[in-house]
């Protein structure tokens, strides 16, 4: 009997209208504030990304729990507050530089960069094909 007077409570609130239209409403307002959330964090992540946020994640969770739900406008402040007081999470002049290559050791994206541009003024100069082919095949590798 239990299954159904369950069953018999789901036919009454499928046919109740008003019932329909009040869970349909919850629904609506609830997607409504998870986009408002989602289009927040969206514009958090752009405005940290453009300050030079090195650990976005963390910024964006930082940021997020500093604004507490507050309106869009103090994105700008938060981002300029969070600047201030988490440098570490910036680049910029507060980075440590790592020690410097000896002169020994060569920069591999050097000599590819420079046997890149070798290829492409040798293609240009001579218009041959196979030099043609030859520095796509090096462009495709690099990039």
């Amino acid at each position: 009997m239990n299954a159904d007077s369950a069953q018999q409570s789901d036919e009454k609130n499928a046919d109740d209208p008003a019932g329909q239209l009040a869970r349909a409403n919850q629904q609506i307002a609830q997607m409504s504030r998870d986009l408002e959330d989602l289009h927040i964090e969206q514009k958090l992540t752009h405005k940290l990304a453009a300050a030079g946020a090195i650990d976005l994640e963390a910024a964006v969770l930082v940021a997020k729990a500093r604004m507490n739900g507050g309106p869009q406008a103090d994105i700008d402040a938060c981002v300029a507050q969070l600047r201030k007081d988490k440098a570490y999470l910036f680049g910029g002049s507060t980075e440590t530089t790592a020690s410097r290559r000896t002169a020994s050791v060569k920069d591999r994206a050097m000599t590819s960069q420079t046997a890149l541009e070798q290829a492409a003024q040798k293609a240009g100069k001579t218009g041959s094909r196979a030099d043609l082919h030859h520095y796509l095949k090096l462009r495709r590798n690099l990039l």
